[in-house]
């Protein structure tokens, strides 16, 4: 059981710390471009990212997560002949609903930008959108199959790859004379240099490891049974997918049909800030799926129901205080980001970055449900807040711009999460930990109050933040919000701290002991 409580924590830890580099690099792109480029210029980038992201998961099918899914359970069984197949039905498929969605958005771009939007500026950024497709989409698939045989670095490897060569193409591009389109153009030489990265990994990892026999090939009607496979698990997915871009990017669709081009550009800076708390729950997500398929697939109740309590603590106690930090220093935190020009987007990322805590619970519970081949559940969820979410952008847009577009995604989140979560318990007939969660809940309740009692600066950010930080881990000791389990995850965190192992181990062993 030692190695099944370590398995999610190691694989969480590696995909967490890669995520926290990335995201960094994330904002080192928007730190650089908002530079560059003028809040107009900016808004026109802000307005492509939902369709790069809705189409790239749209041509994806859903099937990264479903190569995911059924690589780990052949693994399980030790079926390397069924590994083989699916990885080389599913790339096909792939391929092929790339280029469809590719020529599809290629075609919408322009009734778009001129007959939706009336911006015929973000003409061109949105037809360079086609070129990513196709390149995301293989490497999306290359990353499934990495997750399917626990190969967390080589996640993580690939998209730093991604990141930094659209980082580096994207700002000679814009420099060039480029404008948004060379951002976008950027984002593609980034995903192009991430394939050639994630397949020579592939080859080096699993293939010269795994897949090292000459397979049988099979009859198109056999492929078509695996298609069939692929297909059932991934439709829900991919509409869960789409559905999801469309929860977090419908305020910026409605940004960009009611208000200038400008606040675009607000709002999506806000919004990438208020989704860092997501880099805990996306990093607890990524192993749990496959952890959960392989429970399920032992039929091992008290194994799914560790993974499950681990996943909602793992993320809630690192989550929330975030959020909190986030929500009190918004202010600070946009002006010291993007320059005082964006500050107009600080009161949408002090509401958003309360709804993207909601979406953290639903991110763990929507893998869990994937995991447990319950695939539609996330799915219907995600479709009823993403009307939510329409619904209240329309009312509340106009009247309150771009605080009206946080406070319907937040809305929407809360309830995702809600129906969510109710089902998930349904059907595992497994509660989260509550009295652990309220404990969490109450620390950060406790820390907040304390932050909004130091002054709202620059200054003051790093003061709050390093007391509230203080207060918040003394609470969550007195109240014993941790279990002495969870010393698996931390002991995971701690190996990765380099020279500082030593202090903190010695520090942790303290902590073992108070909760012994």
């Amino acid at each position: 059981m030692a190695d099944k409580e370590s398995k999610l924590a190691s694989g969480s830890i590696i995909i967490l710390l890669g995520s926290i580099i990335l995201r960094l690099g994330g904002f080192i792109y928007r730190f650089i471009l908002t530079r560059l480029l003028s809040t107009t210029g900016y808004g026109i980038v802000g307005l492509t990212i939902p369709f790069q992201n809705a189409l790239i998961i749209g041509a994806s099918g859903g099937v990264p997560p479903a190569i995911a899914k059924y690589v780990s359970e052949y693994l399980a069984v030790d079926n390397e002949v069924m590994v083989h197949q699916i990885i080389k039905t599913a790339m096909k498929l792939m391929v092929f609903m790339a280029v469809i969605v590719a020529l599809l958005m290629f075609i919408i771009a322009e009734p778009i930008a001129i007959g939706i939007w009336n911006k015929p500026e973000a003409l061109l950024p949105l037809r360079l959108v086609s070129v990513i497709i196709p390149f995301s989409v293989v490497a999306g698939a290359l990353r499934g199959v990495f997750q399917g045989f626990y190969q967390m670095k080589n996640i993580f490897y690939g998209k730093f790859l991604e990141q930094i060569f659209t980082l580096i193409c994207a700002v000679i591009l814009v420099l060039l004379g480029w404008y948004a389109a060379g951002a976008v153009l950027g984002t593609a030489l980034g995903f192009l240099a991430a394939v050639l990265g994630s397949y020579y990994l592939y080859v080096r990892d699993v293939k010269q490891k795994y897949l090292v026999n000459d397979y049988p090939s099979i009859s198109f009607k056999e492929e078509l049974k695996i298609y069939k496979t692929i297909l059932k698990f991934s439709i829900p997915v991919v509409i869960t997918g789409i559905a999801e871009i469309f929860l977090y990017d419908t305020g910026t669709f409605f940004i960009g049909t009611f208000l200038a081009t400008a606040y675009a550009g607000f709002f999506t800076n806000a919004s990438a800030i208020s989704r860092i708390p997501l880099i805990i729950s996306n990093s607890v997500s990524v192993s749990i799926l496959p952890a959960a398929s392989e429970a399920a697939s032992l039929k091992d109740s008290n194994l799914l129901k560790l993974y499950l309590h681990q996943a909602y603590r793992y993320t809630s106690i690192v989550t929330l205080p975030i959020c909190a930090f986030i929500m009190v220093y918004a202010l600070p935190i946009m002006t010291l980001l993007f320059t005082d020009e964006y500050a107009p987007g600080a009161g949408a990322l002090t509401i958003l970055v309360a709804g993207m805590f909601f979406f953290a619970i639903y991110t763990i519970v929507s893998s869990m449900c994937q995991g447990l081949n319950k695939p539609y559940v996330p799915m219907i969820s995600l479709i009823i807040g993403t009307i939510t979410n329409v619904i209240f952008s329309i009312l509340l847009i106009p009247r309150y711009d771009i605080i009206g577009a946080g406070l319907s995604t937040t809305i929407s989140t809360f309830v995702v999460m809600s129906i969510t979560l109710i089902e998930l318990t349904r059907v595992s007939k497994i509660h989260p930990p509550y009295i652990d969660l309220v404990k969490i809940i109450a620390a950060t309740v406790v820390m907040t109050i304390v932050m909004y009692l130091i002054p709202n600066t620059l200054i003051g950010m790093i003061i709050g933040g390093i007391i509230g930080s203080i207060v918040y881990m003394v609470m969550i000791l007195l109240l014993r919000a941790i279990r002495k389990e969870d010393v698996t995850f931390i002991k995971h965190f701690i190996n990765k701290t380099g020279p500082l192992k030593k202090p903190i181990l010695k520090l942790g062993k303290r902590f073992y002991k108070y909760l012994s």
